[in-house]
């Protein structure tokens, strides 16, 4: 099935809205899940220099689509400001396509749970519309590089428990994920006893969560375990007086990508 993209830009202009957005910003509207039986827009941002040249670039897909590039579609008028940030790392020779998937609103909390038998969680069905609808229309589309060691998972809260049991779930996908303020407490720290059931991912993991939310701690320490060794393929940060918002995973973001895009 063919689709058509238009751009953010476009996009707004049609719906009346504004736009914040920085570089070139794509949209798929209204893209039908046959895992989920629901329809989201895909937003695809592309790398500065991804018009200059026949390059690949990894791929980074990304929860909560509508907080990443534009504050007028952000929560509480807040964003990621992943459109800033990738602007700055491409002088630094760090480029990606970022893929954003925006959350369905109240079905949220349901697609980012992993777990079926708590709260009928509907997590695996949303990680297979990543990888088993999104991604190939990605990979046929994008000049990426479609392996696994280029293609990552990353997001916050709810979206943090998501991105790091996809990165698990799906280690023939995902090679990398971010992991901000996760929220590991979700059907009672379920996320442990899964983690303990499955083998080392060869990969890399940015984990983190300020002093004014919940502790990742406890995880960290479960990932040391499994063998990831800080500093290579682990970095976990904490930063004092952080709170549980999009400011303050922007603020965090620049140096989580450098980690992961390195």
């Amino acid at each position: 099935m063919d689709y058509t993209y238009t751009t953010w830009l476009d996009y707004h202009m049609r719906t009346g809205g504004f736009n914040t957005v920085m570089g070139e910003l794509q949209v798929l509207p209204d893209f039908w899940s046959p895992q989920l039986h629901n329809t989201r827009d895909v937003l695809v941002h592309l790398p500065p220099s991804y018009q200059q040249g026949e390059r690949r670039y990894p791929v980074l897909y990304m929860h909560d689509g509508q907080n990443l590039f534009d504050r007028t579609t952000g929560f509480a008028g807040q964003e990621w400001e992943v459109d800033e940030t990738v602007q700055r790392l491409s002088a630094e020779g760090l480029e990606a396509i970022i893929v954003g998937l925006p959350n369905t609103g109240a079905d949220r909390i349901y697609e980012y749970n992993p777990f079926h038998n708590i709260r009928e969680g509907r997590g695996e069905a949303y990680l297979s519309f990543i990888t088993n609808t999104v991604k190939p229309l990605i990979d046929r589309d994008f000049r990426t590089h479609p392996d696994r060691t280029h293609t990552g998972i990353m997001g916050s809260s709810m979206g943090g428990l998501i991105s790091i049991y996809g990165f698990f779930h799906r280690p023939d996908v995902f090679g990398f994920a971010g992991v901000m303020s996760p929220s590991i407490w979700f059907g009672s720290g379920a996320i442990y006893h899964y983690l303990h059931s499955r083998p080392f991912n060869p990969g890399k993991i940015y984990l983190d969560n300020g002093t004014r939310e919940n502790s990742a701690r406890k995880l960290n320490a479960t990932l040391v375990e499994k063998g990831y060794t800080p500093g290579e393929n682990l970095h976990y940060v904490v930063v004092e007086d952080a709170e549980h918002n999009e400011a303050a995973w922007a603020r965090r973001l620049p140096d989580a990508l450098r980690f992961l895009l390195r």
